[in-house]
């Protein structure tokens, strides 16, 4: 096995060498690696979700969203027993050369407190703020720290995608955005953060409770019209590399066959990303944030693959361009959130990501 594992990664590393465009990525709680090459450098814009493919979508609804079609593409793909015997190595990344100044400090907070007003004052029930923290990095290795989140995120959608007229985007995201297969729908209401001390049985804050249940309320309300036999599991417990979440499980039919593309659209964004109500949060991140997310906070994963439509999404990740490395983090804000807390939130969330570079 360990022989197979090291083809495979010779294999990965030549892709990535090839300068094509490709993703490789990793189910939550599976073992299968997979690999898909595009054949050509060109790039294709997802037109409907009838498609097959692997797409990645950027946050904003109205950007392109970029699939490499399955028709252009070849894959290999490797079953991996042990990703705690991957080689990983020791890098050369000083992931503490850019650390956030007072400034960046004192903007984010101003930003919350802002939204805390916006929310109080009943203009809404949640908005999800975020920053952008780069990194100047040093031989970074990114296929090392590919190897690292396939070890630490095994319950999370782990993915390295390049395409060279956009750019490098890797990530481990533990937030299911919809799950098909046939007609057997699956997703999930994911809220509410806390570090991991060695236990998920942990007490959860009013703040977290209520945020978590304002996205499960979002989208059952979402999917009402299009899902039929709907189940809605207990909030529970989950953990996710070094920290824990609220998460409800939402189960159900599609009614109609062909109605994958509008259930995909009314889900996205999630209030777990946006905010609620979901056009007011939207406004006033557009308005407010300073800074383009990008694909981040946006989906990706197979579309209509071996029968399964199978989307993340894009939580934990980052971009990595040629002399610097982007993480993306963020965090929802209720009437009861402090700012302080909501900063040193973003600060766990950006050190737990420091940790695989």
């Amino acid at each position: 096995m360990k022989e197979e594992t090291a083809i495979f990664f010779k294999k990965l590393a030549q892709t990535i060498a090839a300068n094509v465009p490709f993703v490789v990525y990793r189910k939550p709680n599976e073992n299968l690696v997979t690999v898909v090459v595009q054949n050509t450098t060109k790039l294709y814009h997802l037109n409907t979700f009838l498609e097959k493919g692997f797409v990645f979508s950027p946050y904003s609804k109205t950007a392109h969203k970029i699939i490499f079609p399955a028709s252009k593409s070849k894959m290999f793909e490797a079953e991996l027993s042990d990703f705690e015997d991957l080689g990983v190595g020791v890098q050369g990344v000083d992931a503490e050369l850019n650390m956030c100044d007072n400034e960046v400090k004192n903007n984010h907070i101003l930003l919350t407190k802002k939204a805390i007003d916006f929310i109080q004052h009943k203009n809404a029930e949640k908005i999800v703020i975020s920053r952008k923290e780069v990194l100047e990095r040093n031989n970074f290795e990114v296929l090392n720290s590919y190897k690292k989140m396939l070890k630490n995120y095994k319950n999370a959608m782990v993915y390295l995608w390049f395409h060279p007229k956009v750019g490098c985007w890797m990530g481990a995201s533990p937030e299911r955005l919809i799950h098909m297969h046939k007609n057997e729908f699956k997703t999930m209401a994911l809220a509410g953060t806390q570090s991991f001390e060695n236990t998920t049985e942990v007490v959860w804050k009013t703040k977290e409770k209520e945020e978590q249940q304002f996205v499960t309320d979002y989208i059952l309300d979402t999917v009402k019209d299009a899902i039929k036999n709907i189940k809605i599991s207990k909030p529970y417990t989950v953990k996710a590399g070094s920290l824990l979440h609220l998460r409800t499980d939402i189960s159900g039919e599609l009614k109609c066959e062909d109605g994958l593309g509008n259930l995909i659209d009314s889900l996205h964004p999630t209030p777990a990303v946006c905010g609620l109500p979901k056009h007011i949060a939207t406004n006033f991140i557009l308005e407010n944030e300073m800074y383009d997310r990008s694909f981040y906070t946006g989906y990706l994963g197979e579309l209509n693959v071996k029968n399964e439509t199978n989307l993340y999404v894009n939580l934990r990740c980052m971009e990595i361009e040629k002399n610097q490395i982007s993480l993306f983090v963020g965090g929802g804000i209720t009437k009861d959130s402090l700012a302080e807390n909501e900063w040193r939130e973003t600060v766990f969330k950006a050190e737990i990501m420091k940790e695989i570079l």
